[in-house]
């Protein structure tokens, strides 16, 4: 998505020296979009970034309470992991 909006501010400003009120309304228009997209990736990095760390620290807090029920969990992944890259 960073990628998309810096291709799109790059053609906005390869088309700087176009002339016209249309290209210059257009080039208005996509500006205020790309604010926008911009805006609404921060927010939703931010979100996901607080959801990462509120799932991290419940997982911590899960293995502080039940470090033997993780280590049994973490096991049985560990075993049907290999089983079935091991039919592969």
């Amino acid at each position: 998505m960073k990628s998309v909006i810096a291709d799109a501010e790059g053609m906005l400003h390869a088309t700087a020296e176009q002339a016209g009120e249309q290209v210059a309304g257009m080039r208005a228009s996509i500006q205020e979009r790309l604010k926008g997209a911009r805006i609404r990736l921060a927010e939703a990095e931010a979100t996901l970034m607080a959801k990462t760390r509120a799932a991290a620290r419940a997982t911590d807090a899960y293995v502080h309470e039940s470090p033997w029920t993780a280590v049994g969990v973490a096991a049985g992944v560990g075993l049907l992991l290999g089983l079935v890259l091991s039919r592969r």
